[in-house]
């Protein structure tokens, strides 16, 4: 006996859209599984005398959707081995259909012919509902899984399998994350049958206005306010191409790596003081200029004709996954401390472990005191350090000696810098032993120097003098009354 299961659709519509081959099917086949009666022609072949075998009692069984298509399935395959089967869904069996993915999936693992009887796709009663054409840009996207990385605004949306309030709500809370709350969108149930409702609603009453049925998609038109796109990667991505473009910016032309090198220094500099002040609104916006570092640094490579930014993603993406096994694969960590040593041994086998120094790339790149901090951290994982404080204040001590023995009458200055350089790193080492970030620690007492120069010249602006009409011992009393404030 021929083992088979052949899957038919329904259509979108009522009796009079259903294909004539499936409707003869339909009348000549016995053994009719249908896996909802939630359709509007169903009434209407009952009335003709076909009779189905359905599967909405298994809906009721289950909480989560993955479990019914499961016991379909495996009914179904089961069902083959006695006697062939027609499996009757409704639109078209390979759109939004996961009961057929499966059956195309097992079935010809245990000998199951699976075969493709036909039908109407809904779309075609959308594209007619809409008055829409496809040929302008279509996406079909299903509401139980919809994510907002993969709405293509530009070109029409239709989103499926918004069944129930619940899913409504979940589609509207993420289109609203690129969408303005109030975009017009329309909703479309039955599409081409005698219940056909199209309903023009703003994206913020989608869960609160909709007639919710196993029918129900919601249509969302091309975006053609450019000001909406404003939030998608590709058009920042656009709008930098164009201003390195023919076309484009003078300023933007003419840069190069070599020449951006001082403001992604700068740019990463005031991101940090706006950590600092834990001023959200000023984070967003040093963000987006570093951000903008990495897109002129990318288009540059891409004009040149050497990588772009899409191949910094792809680099990015692939490390993340390599050294986070215990995310993305198998590994099992128990702490932070594992995670770092993972890291840093799938580091050192992505070198090719053939490492010329344990200095080699630490720091790299980093301003010089928080590279000699890095330095150093590297230099004690294999021993090469202090285990106590004491004599690195020594050490501090022996340098600030040293520096003062070469400033004399016939001191030079290469000798004097080296000095000054040694005592940095004696102080750098002494920060590391207490946790104490060197780079945040002087950023602070900028930062307080700042607050109290300005404390000085608000005095000496309150006396009507200037700073420099003071005599250093005036502005020294006024440098301890800020301190008394707490300045």
């Amino acid at each position: 006996m021929k083992k088979q299961i052949v899957i038919i659709g329904l259509g979108a519509g009522d009796l009079d859209q259903l294909p004539l081959g499936v409707y003869r099917t339909l009348q000549q086949e016995k053994n009719l599984f249908l896996r909802t009666k939630e359709h509007p022609v169903v009434a209407e072949l009952e009335k003709e005398g076909i009779q189905f075998h359905s599967f909405d009692a298994v809906y009721e069984k289950h909480d989560q959707f993955a479990a019914v298509y499961e016991e379909i399935t495996e009914f179904l395959m089961a069902e083959a081995n006695r006697a062939p089967v027609t499996y009757v869904v409704p639109g078209h069996p390979l759109i939004a259909e996961r009961t057929v993915q499966l059956l195309l999936e097992r079935g010809p693992k245990r000998e199951i012919e699976i075969a493709i009887g036909g039908g109407q796709s809904f779309l075609d009663a959308m594209f007619q509902s809409l008055k829409m054409d496809p040929i302008d840009g279509f996406q079909l996207l299903d509401g139980t899984a919809l994510v907002k990385e993969d709405l293509l605004l530009r070109s029409h949306i239709i989103i499926g399998q918004v069944y129930d309030s619940f899913v409504a709500s979940d589609v509207k809370l993420t289109l609203m994350e690129k969408l303005p709350d109030d975009y017009e969108v329309y909703i479309v149930t039955a599409a081409g049958s005698k219940e056909e409702v199209v309903k023009k609603i703003p994206l913020y009453e989608l869960d609160r206005e909709m007639e919710i049925s196993n029918l129900t998609s919601v249509y969302v038109p091309p975006v053609k306010d450019e000001q909406i796109l404003y939030k998608n990667f590709s058009k920042l991505r656009g709008i930098i191409s164009e201003l390195r473009g023919p076309n484009g910016c003078p300023w933007d032309k003419k840069q190069t790596h070599q020449s951006l090198k001082k403001y992604l220094i700068e740019e990463s500099y005031e991101l940090l003081e706006a950590i600092d002040n834990e001023d959200i609104d000023h984070m967003i916006e040093e963000l987006g200029d570093v951000l903008l570092q990495v897109m002129l640094h990318a288009q540059i490579g891409e004009d040149d004709g050497y990588f772009s930014i899409d191949d910094v993603i792809e680099g990015l993406t692939s490390k993340m996954i390599r050294r986070h096994p215990h995310v993305f694969g198998g590994k099992t960590v128990e702490n932070e401390a594992d995670v770092l040593r993972n890291w840093q041994e799938i580091k050192k086998q992505e070198k090719g472990g053939a490492v010329k120094s344990v200095l080699e790339g630490a720091g790299k790149g980093l301003p010089n005191l928080l590279r000699a901090c890095e330095l150093q951290k590297e230099a004690a994982k294999v021993g090469f350090d202090w285990k106590t404080v004491a004599p690195i204040l020594d050490k501090i001590k022996e340098e600030i000696e040293e520096l003062s023995a070469e400033m004399g009458e016939n001191s030079q200055f290469d000798d004097m810098e080296l000095e000054y350089g040694d005592l940095l790193f004696a102080l750098v080492n002494f920060a590391r032993h207490y946790n104490i970030n060197p780079e945040q620690a002087l950023h602070k007492t900028n930062q307080k120097f700042i607050r109290r120069f300005a404390f000085l010249e608000q005095k000496a602006a309150e006396k009507g003098r200037k700073l420099e009409a003071h005599s250093l011992e005036e502005l020294d009393d006024y440098w301890n009354e800020a301190k008394k404030r707490g300045l």
